[in-house]
């Protein structure tokens, strides 16, 4: 009976206790910035809350999910009755978009830990034409002047753009300048006559019937402005591609009948003294039933060239010749690399190493 009396009585000394505790209730708990713009800067809101308990209310700490927002609450102790608040502060600069951030509040409170919450849409801001456009091209602006089509199919035309911009104070007229060597690429312009922060697009796209290049292509264009043709790296628009040959219109007939090609994946040149001209080859074999054609040989790493052969029958062998010319090398052991691009359509591109030493 004694042990039961006990036990009651540090029951109702415990509820006692926490009945004297501070208690923090906050007015609200959430708040929403709806739409706020990037530009506007900063934005904040204020949290109230009030001590319902019965002894002085501390906040021993009050911390923000992200460095983006940032809490300032009341420091001194909050009587019972009494009110307090913490500010929170949000920081939309280059962060465009949705957001929901979290502060977490830590006292002495009934409830220790306690969270508020902050959400809302920043609006990007506008860039100026000066902020995007920052490469000079004579006396236009560009944001790039390198274009990168990817992966273009044989026979397909594929197009992509670069913008322009004229920040001058006066009119100017733009054109393009391109090599014979590059008379497969097609150009188009959107605006000849570009007035004071006007945007313009060069398109371009690959004429891939016109060429016979397969794998990684590089085309060039040169900005000309107001009639002067400068063919140098600062008017110099590049534009990337890689070209594969298009076996999705296979039938299975044309696939049973499709060359397959036998390669090797290294093949050791052996020694050459320093300064001479190494030649070797890498051998192929067709063991299918059409001709095999080398559409490719792509040497990777200095010094060497490949010249592929001619179209091999079904069953016969032929080779791709190499030549490695050692001027300004110097003693030891070297490795470049082949690609093969053929039109064995399960093994269209192969890579192979090459080796050799340098005495």
């Amino acid at each position: 009976m004694k042990k039961i009396f006990s036990t009651l009585c540090m029951t109702l000394f415990a509820v006692a206790m926490m009945g004297q505790d501070p208690v923090i209730t906050f007015t609200k708990t959430e708040h929403d910035f709806g739409k706020i713009n990037e530009a506007d800067g900063r934005v904040s809101t204020v949290f109230e809350f009030k001590n319902e308990g019965m002894s002085p209310l501390i906040l021993s700490n009050v911390r923000a999910s992200c460095g983006c927002t940032t809490p300032t609450w009341t420091k001194e102790p909050i009587e019972p009755g009494q009110t307090g608040s913490i500010t929170v502060t949000y920081n939309p600069n280059g962060r465009p978009g949705r957001f929901q951030k979290t502060v977490t509040i830590t006292s002495n409170a009934t409830e220790p830990t306690k969270r508020v919450y902050i959400k809302g849409e920043v609006i990007p801001k506008q860039a100026k034409p000066v902020n995007k456009y920052t490469i000079a091209v004579g006396e236009m602006n560009m944001k790039e002047t390198v274009l990168d089509l990817g992966q273009v199919k044989k026979g397909e035309n594929k197009s992509g753009e670069l913008e322009y911009t004229n920040l001058q104070k006066e009119d100017h007229t733009v054109d393009l300048a391109t090599s014979a060597a590059d008379s497969y690429l097609i150009n188009q312009i959107t605006l000849p006559t570009v007035k004071p922060n006007e945007v313009g697009k060069f398109i371009f796209a690959l004429n891939t019937k016109a060429t016979k290049l397969y794998g990684p292509v590089e085309a060039y264009a040169y900005v000309v402005v107001d009639g002067k043709k400068v063919i140098d790296n600062a008017h110099k628009l590049t534009i990337k591609a890689n070209i594969v040959e298009d076996f999705s219109q296979m039938s299975v007939e044309e696939k049973q009948q499709a060359p397959i090609i036998e390669i090797a994946k290294s093949v050791d040149l052996g020694k050459v003294a320093a300064g001479k001209v190494l030649k070797g080859q890498i051998a192929l074999k067709n063991l299918g039933v059409n001709p095999l054609e080398v559409r490719r040989a792509l040497c990777i790493g200095q010094n060497m060239t490949a010249k592929a052969p001619k179209a091999i029958k079904s069953g016969k062998k032929g080779a791709v010749s190499l030549e490695i010319n050692t001027k300004g090398m110097t003693a030891g052991n070297y490795s470049r690399e082949v690609v093969i691009i053929s039109n064995d359509y399960a093994n269209s591109v192969k890579r192979v190493k090459v080796n050799f030493v340098v005495e």
